[in-house]
């Protein structure tokens, strides 16, 4: 089963090396993949202190290594998209990315799409498939909440959505996203 699941992280540059830098989300720090010469930065190199939202795919190297392999870097102080090579070198998938960043960025903002796989009404969670492993996204907070029986937003199985919230370290712990809002992209019905 191939990845699906999208995810886009706000932060502060914290270090910088010739295909990578680390980007610090708050709680802690993630490493982001972008080859220099796979991307469209000419002109400009990142340096320690830029404020970036990174997209990029959800795959076994995010929880393992917590490192993602960037297909689109957003630079706040210069408002400016860099993208990697619309065609991944180590995979076949197509580049994608979120709706336009807003100002300013929000340090760990985090925002992550992907089918709805499993609900549970009772624990007021839903499951998005990575391919290899699930996220569970906790829904519990939100004012409207998606899972109950009420309001119009009603999630089901194959919904495809997009969470957002705060990155901390449950994420990485226990794969457990908490969402301030969920947003239905498609309706599988």
């Amino acid at each position: 089963m191939p990845d699906d699941s999208w995810i886009s992280i706000s932060g502060t540059v914290e270090a910088v090396s010739p295909n990578a830098f680390t980007l610090d989300y708050g709680d802690a720090t993630v490493i982001v993949e972008m080859d220099d010469n796979d991307r469209d930065a000419d002109g400009y190199k990142l340096v320690t202190g830029d404020r970036v939202t990174v997209d990029g795919m959800i795959d076994d190297d995010f929880f393992e290594a917590t490192s993602i392999e960037a297909s689109s870097v957003f630079v706040e102080n210069i408002g400016t998209y860099f993208f990697a090579n619309p065609v991944d070198d180590e995979t076949t998938r197509v580049q994608r990315t979120f709706a336009p960043v807003t100002y300013p960025i929000i340090e760990g903002a985090t925002s992550i799409q992907g089918t709805v796989t499993a609900i549970d009404r009772e624990d007021e969670t839903f499951q998005i498939s990575t391919g290899t492993r699930l996220i569970t996204v906790a829904v519990d907070e939100m004012t409207n909440n998606p899972l109950d029986d009420e309001g119009y937003q009603q999630l089901e199985t194959g919904d495809e959505v997009v969470a957002t919230g705060t990155l901390d370290d449950r994420f990485f712990e226990g794969r457990v996203f908490i969402a301030d809002y969920v947003t239905t992209m498609a309706n599988r019905q």
